[in-house]
């Protein structure tokens, strides 16, 4: 009789080879068969994967913007020089030919310097906001549009983020500008700095949504350049930043209407008011919907799946 381990058919007896149906099943299902039972991840993993992938867009938007403000210090003189311009110049030569009787938020008669600090703040956030969108369409013409619209991430949030990055670089230079009246020798109420971030964020957004909702629909750099000026001056003159309502009002009827129907006059309201710790709820309600609205149109505009804008 031969060796049972030599036997046909049986299993050799050797002691390192595993039982059927045992150990051989097991390593089976580590090898990825139809036995293997899923190892699941952290309950937490997917949540904090999904979370910390916004938040870079985020940063790394922000730091984009804040790069590009800091190396365009062009960009930055540029946007304190032309409200210094009216504060110094204009301001002095108008003070004798517009007097201002005491409307809310001022509680007693005041300079014209005063009156218009507000709304030279509300020029330069109507500038960097067309700035900032101006940058969007070079980055179209570049191609670097079609990289962001086309990451793994909601257009809206990107879109929303750019938007933000814009608004920070204005809000910091509303402030540079706000110390600067402050040592020409405009007083405001030293709450009213801080009370007024809100409102400035407010209108910061507004105003860079427009842009946002502009670039959408505009190709080329030269065309949108063009319409920036179309839409700036009107916006700025047609408002109270200069003058108040009452004195347009005094000119006609019309032109008092398309004063109150700006969506600008009612964002340098809201700074207006909250500089001077007062707040102006018809104003917010206003701003806040023309945000709506306009970031609505922006969102519209741009075609994720082609990284350009929509020919309607």
């Amino acid at each position: 009789m031969g060796h049972p381990s030599r036997g046909r058919g049986g299993a050799r007896g050797r002691p390192d080879h595993p039982p059927p149906g045992t150990c051989a099943a097991a390593g089976h299902g580590r090898r990825g068969g139809a036995g293997r039972v899923p190892v699941r991840g952290l309950p937490g993993a997917d949540r904090s994967r999904s979370v910390k992938g916004p938040l870079l867009a985020l940063r790394a938007i922000v730091a984009r913007e804040a790069l590009r403000f800091v190396h365009q210090r062009e960009r930055f003189l540029a946007a304190l020089v032309r409200p210094l311009v009216w504060l110094l110049v204009f301001a002095a030569g108008f003070r004798a030919a517009l007097g201002l009787s005491i409307t809310p938020p001022y509680s007693t008669y005041i300079e014209y310097e005063t009156y218009i600090v507000p709304g030279l703040c509300g020029m330069i956030l109507l500038f960097n906001g067309m700035q900032s969108s101006l940058s969007l369409v070079y980055d179209r013409e570049m191609g670097s549009m079609r990289l962001l619209l086309t990451a793994p991430l909601p257009r809206w949030w990107l879109l929303l983020c750019k938007l933000l990055a814009g608004t920070l670089v204005g809000v910091l230079q509303a402030y540079a500008f706000l110390a600067l009246a402050w040592v020409w020798g405009v007083r405001l109420p030293p709450l009213g700095y801080l009370a007024a971030l809100p409102a400035l964020v407010a209108a910061g957004l507004m105003l860079g949504a427009l842009g946002l909702a502009l670039s959408s629909r505009i190709r080329q750099l030269e065309n949108f350049a063009g319409v920036m000026n179309f839409v700036i001056f009107p916006m700025f003159f047609l408002s109270s930043a200069l003058y108040p309502l009452w004195r347009m009002q005094e000119a006609g009827r019309v032109l008092h209407t398309l004063c109150a129907l700006n969506p600008f006059t009612h964002a340098v309201e809201l700074v207006r008011f909250a500089l001077y710790l007062q707040s102006n709820p018809a104003a917010l309600l206003w701003t806040t919907l023309a945000t709506l609205v306009l970031l609505a149109l922006a969102l519209r505009g741009y075609d994720p799946a082609r990284g350009v804008v929509r020919k309607g």
